[in-house]
C-alpha cells in the first residue's frame, strides 16, 4: 500500500476503484476515525474516575450525575461497537473486499463511502435490508 497520498487528493470516478490511492486513501482515513474515538474514550474515561457523582451532597446534584455518567457509559458503548466495525473495515481495506457490497458484489459508491467509511452495502442493497426489515417488524 501507499504510505503517502497528496495532501488534497480526494477519490475520483475518473481513477480506478478502489485502486492502490483510493484503498489507502480510506485506510487512512478509518485509522483516523479510529484514533479519535479512541482518544475521546480515553477522555471519557478520565472524566469519569474523577467525578464519581456519590460525593455530591444534594440528591438532584447526585442525580443529575448519574444520568450524565449513564449517558457518557452509552456513548462509549456506541463507539466501542463503531471501533469494531471501523476495524471490519480495515480488514476489508487489507484483504482487497473494501467498497464492495457484501450482498451483490457490486462497488459501493465513492459518495457513500465518503460519507459511511464502515458501508458494507450498496445504497439498493441497504434500501433493500431497511424495507425487509420494516415488513418483518413486530409492531
Amino acid at each position: 500500500m501507499l504510505s503517502t497520498l497528496p495532501p488534497d487528493y480526494r477519490p475520483s470516478s475518473a481513477e480506478e476503484f478502489m485502486g492502490p490511492q483510493q484503498l489507502e486513501y480510506f485506510r487512512q482515513k478509518l485509522l483516523k476515525w479510529r484514533q479519535d474515538l479512541l482518544r475521546e474514550a480515553g477522555d471519557t474515561l478520565a472524566s469519569l474516575s474523577t467525578s464519581g457523582g456519590m460525593s455530591e451532597a444534594d440528591l438532584a446534584d447526585r442525580a443529575s450525575a448519574e444520568t450524565d455518567r449513564a449517558l457518557e457509559l452509552r456513548t462509549r458503548d456506541r463507539a466501542r461497537k463503531l471501533i469494531g466495525k471501523i476495524d471490519q473495515a480495515l480488514e476489508r481495506v487489507e484483504n482487497g473486499t473494501y467498497g464492495y457490497c457484501e450482498e451483490t458484489g457490486e462497488p459501493i459508491g465513492l459518495r457513500r463511502l465518503e460519507a459511511r467509511p464502515i458501508a458494507t452495502l450498496s445504497i439498493e442493497a441497504q434500501e433493500r435490508h431497511e424495507k425487509m426489515e420494516r415488513v418483518h417488524r413486530d409492531d
